[in-house]
């Protein structure tokens, strides 16, 4: 059985990235934790050098409960090309360079994947939940579609404006930010994390 948070305990949100602390903050909102992100707290951002999402949710969460000696979510999510072998996926932040440049990030993949056809793309989740005694739980989600070119939208962050769920119309850069949170690979994660970990 997976080890439960209690409702009022402190929980640091282990990302500087301020898009995946808002949808993070607005996820757990309801569920009545004390959360602080670790930027607030002055923590650096640790080396991600795990070859997986897993992994490297891992490192940041171990790294900031054992920094601050409270319970850490951590995210590692990413966007993933099917014509690209999986790229930008672990790399994604990375493809964005030092200035969180996400509009040349996406050029750059329309730029990989030039003409052709197999327009598959996902973006995966990886949740970790980690305790000062080393302890973790770790969920995994993830959501199905395709890219379009040119990238559509202003809401979201990252290479939303170049997704479209599989069903839908829209980019998740068109896409209320609520609806987004109901069916995210970030949501889906979520779901799992909430059902093993939160009273």
């Amino acid at each position: 059985m997976a080890r439960r948070l209690a409702p009022g305990a402190r929980l640091v949100l282990a990302s500087h990235n301020n898009g995946k602390l808002c949808e993070i903050a607005e996820l757990l909102a309801p569920h009545g934790v004390d959360v602080v992100s670790a930027g607030a707290l002055g923590l650096p951002e640790p080396e991600e050098t795990a070859p997986d999402f897993v992994g490297n949710a891992r490192l940041k969460a171990v790294a900031a409960a054992t920094a601050t000696g409270l319970p850490a979510l951590s995210d590692d999510s990413g966007f993933c090309v099917a014509s690209l072998g999986g790229a930008p996926g672990i790399y994604s932040a990375r493809w964005a360079g030092p200035d969180k440049d996400f509009a040349a990030a996406m050029a750059r993949v329309n730029r990989e994947v030039g003409a052709n056809p197999d327009r598959r793309a996902w973006f995966t989740c990886a949740l970790c939940l980690a305790w000062p005694d080393g302890h973790t739980e770790t969920f995994l989600g993830r959501a199905e579609g395709s890219l379009v070119w040119p990238p559509r939208g202003t809401k979201g962050f990252g290479y939303d404006p170049m997704f479209v769920p599989a069903g839908g119309t829209l980019t998740y850069g068109e896409t209320d930010p609520a609806e987004k949170h109901a069916t995210s690979h970030r949501a889906r994660a979520f779901a799992q994390l909430l059902a093993a970990c939160f009273a």
